[in-house]
Parts: structure tokens; C-alpha cells; sequence
């Protein structure tokens, strides 16, 4: 039978064996980063504010009124951030021309041409359920500062 010893850090049965430190501490806490990834084409157009919709088919959802960081890549650095404002299932074929203006296309045919471009050929199916998120552009205090100027 193992005697710890609970005022070394390094015996206590709280703490991490790798790293010695308390578990449940500051220490071991790290904040959670909300990450949007879009395709380059596509963040440019959310950095203009030519797309302020998304569609997305994917398990985990975003949640309305969080804040993320919007990037290309997963370990990219981030180009800006949007908050989500709405949030809404949708099947594809029910899609309505202000969305697709929202989505940043100018057709319903660009905006299928695109989204099997990102899924595959032949992933466009209008009876395929989507989750649509609608978002803003945050924008940092000293950015809005200068654009008043």
C-alpha cells in the first residue's frame, strides 16, 4: 500500500502525476476557443461583409450569441471574429433568393455550383436538412475608433 503524502504536490492523489500540478486549478484550465473555419474565398467575404449567412452540415452546432474567431485553417491565426445572431434548420431546396445574397451569391445556381465545390460532386440534394447560422462581424474597439476618423 502506497503512503502519500499530501503536502508535496507530486503524492497527492488531486494532482496530475505528469505535471505535479492540482487538478481542477488555474493551472490545468484553459479558456475554450470558439473557431470558425471557412474557406479562404469565403472569409473574404465575411471580412468585406458580402456573406453574413452560413450553411453548415455538421455534428457539433454553434450557439447563438457566441462569439468566434473566423479563420482558414484550424491553426492559422485568426482574421477577425463574428457573432452568431440566428440559428435555423432548413432543408437546401428551401432556400430563398434574399438567403442566397445573404450566403454571398448572386444565383441559386452559383450557390449550388459552390456547395459541390466544398461537399462533393453531387452532394447537392434539396431535401438535405442544413443548419443556417446568420452572424455580424465584430469589430475591435480600435478598428471602430478609426473608422469614425
Amino acid at each position: 500500500m502506497e503512503i502519500r503524502n499530501e503536502s508535496n504536490p507530486k503524492n497527492s492523489r488531486y494532482a496530475d502525476q505528469r505535471t505535479g500540478k492540482r487538478r481542477g486549478s488555474l493551472h490545468s484550465k484553459r479558456r475554450q476557443q470558439h473557431i470558425a473555419i471557412f474557406k479562404r474565398r469565403h472569409l473574404h467575404k465575411v471580412l468585406s461583409r458580402q456573406k453574413t449567412q452560413t450553411r453548415r452540415i455538421h455534428k457539433y452546432t454553434w450557439k447563438l450569441g457566441k462569439t468566434y474567431s473566423i479563420r482558414d485553417r484550424w491553426f492559422s491565426k485568426p482574421q477577425g471574429h463574428i457573432i452568431i445572431t440566428r440559428k435555423f434548420k432548413q432543408r437546401l431546396g428551401d432556400i430563398s433568393e434574399s438567403d442566397i445574397k445573404k450566403e454571398g451569391f448572386n444565383s441559386l445556381e452559383e450557390f449550388k455550383k459552390e456547395w459541390e465545390e466544398c461537399y462533393g460532386p453531387g452532394s447537392w440534394n434539396p431535401n438535405t436538412v442544413v443548419t443556417a447560422y446568420e452572424f455580424k462581424l465584430k469589430i475591435p474597439e480600435l478598428l471602430k475608433k478609426e473608422v469614425r476618423k
